[in-house]
Order: structure tokens, then C-alpha cells, then sequence
């Protein structure tokens, strides 16, 4: 896979992708990361990103113009046309978007090799960009981040994990919390005891089936008393 970044703060991500398995994904191949510096195509000589918004309002919102040529620098609007899968796919990173679940996360994994993050900045982007070139927006939650390089930090762990080869052991991916709707079972590592609490004795006994069984049973609990919310979902 190659994802791409428009962003003004390029190191930010650079610095947060490159530890542990991502980091790992990258050195063996599985994953490139390529970084589009938004100022680089400012055109003045003070290099000149963001303007003021019509309306009124709080804020400055970057221009429309630069995020076109940035973006062009990866894909052309020629590409456009192209069906998906053979040209890159684009994410603008908003509150607006829909939410980025496991699920999504496996799809984009699974249909696209070339993905472009767009990171907004300051009060956000010109909308004309936004209609012009992004395929999807995505949201990691409904809060307002300082900008859009740490929800792509976020989207990017959550995809990259999921390419084949980059977790050692596949089993980590298929029993991890939200794969089924569900979140994981309570885990445990030695000692046995600790400060009181000890381990549940079924763990320790040997029988697969009886631990399987326990496994369900409270990964089932501890959904719905920790997310009632995933626990509406199933039961409709």
C-alpha cells in the first residue's frame, strides 16, 4: 500500500508513524508513506496558505487553489475518471465525516492500494477543494482536533495493521476488540496472584473449549455494561 499525505506539518506524522509495526511495515516494504508539504505550492513569496472567510467568522480556511496543486502533485483530475482501485483514493480528515470504524478500516484496506490523507489546518479547507477532489471524509470521533495530521495518524495505524504480514500473528487481528461488534474478554499474564486478585480459575485449567466458552460469556458482558452503545447495535 502507499498512502500519501497533504499536510503543512509533515513531521508530526513522519514522527508518529515510524515505531513499532508501522514502523516495522515500513521497513519491510508493506507500506509507503509519501508527504506533500501543502506550503510548497503557495505561490507568493511569503508562501501563503490561508485566507480570510467570506462571511465572516473566526478563523482563516485554507485556500482552495494551493490544496488543488498539492493534491495535484499525487493525483490529476484525470484520475477522477478512473474507477477505484486504480487511482488514489481521498480522505479529507473532518468531524464532518462519517465515523472511522473497524470495519471501515478493513474495507479500505482490503479495496485500495493507494490512498491520499488530506490533514486540514487552521478553520479548515475552501469547500470547492473538498467537492473537487475528495472521495470520503472521516471523522475519529466527535471532537475537534488542532489538525488533521493526528486523526491520519489514527486512520493510517488502524489500516496499515491490517495489511496482510504486518501483524506476526493473525490471530491478534482476528480476535481483537470490535472484529465481531464485541469488545475482547478481560486478559491476564503471570502471577497468578496479584495484590488479591487471582486469575480466573478457568484459564488455568487446560480445557479449550470451557476457556472459548468463558471467553464469549464475558466478552458479551463487558460489552454491554462498557459500551451499551455496540451492545444496541447487535441486539438490532
Amino acid at each position: 500500500m502507499k498512502i500519501h499525505y497533504l499536510t503543512l506539518f509533515p513531521d508530526t506524522i513522519k514522527d508518529g508513524l515510524s515505531h513499532s509495526l508501522v514502523g516495522k511495515a515500513q521497513a519491510a516494504g508493506r507500506v509507503s508513506l509519501h508527504f506533500i508539504q501543502i506550503r510548497d505550492f503557495a505561490t507568493d513569496r511569503h508562501k501563503t496558505v490561508d485566507d480570510v472567510v467570506y462571511g465572516g467568522g473566526a478563523g482563516m480556511l485554507l485556500k482552495a487553489q494551493v490544496m488543488v496543486d498539492a493534491w495535484q502533485s499525487v493525483s490529476s483530475f484525470e484520475k477522477k475518471a478512473l474507477p477505484v482501485g486504480q487511482r488514489p483514493y481521498t480522505i479529507h480528515l473532518s468531524p464532518q465525516g462519517k465515523l472511522l470504524t473497524q470495519e471501515r478500516a478493513k474495507e479500505l484496506a482490503r479495496d485500495h492500494s493507494e490512498i491520499i490523507f488530506v490533514c486540514g489546518h487552521y478553520e479548515g479547507i475552501d469547500e470547492r477543494f473538498i467537492e473537487l477532489c475528495v472521495d470520503e471524509e472521516m471523522s475519529i470521533g466527535d471532537y475537534v482536533l488542532t489538525g488533521g495530521e493526528f486523526a491520519a495518524m489514527v486512520a493510517s495505524d488502524v489500516i496499515i495493521r491490517l495489511i496482510p504480514g504486518t501483524v506476526g500473528n493473525e490471530d491478534s487481528i482476528s480476535n481483537d476488540s470490535l472484529e465481531d461488534g464485541l469488545l475482547k474478554a478481560p486478559q491476564y499474564t503471570r502471577p497468578r496472584e496479584f495484590m488479591g486478585k487471582e486469575v480466573p480459575e478457568v484459564l488455568m485449567s487446560g480445557n479449550h473449549q470451557a476457556i472459548e466458552n468463558w471467553r464469549k460469556k464475558e466478552s458479551l458482558k463487558i460489552t454491554q455494561q462498557k459500551r451499551p452503545d455496540l451492545w444496541e447495535k447487535l441486539k438490532k
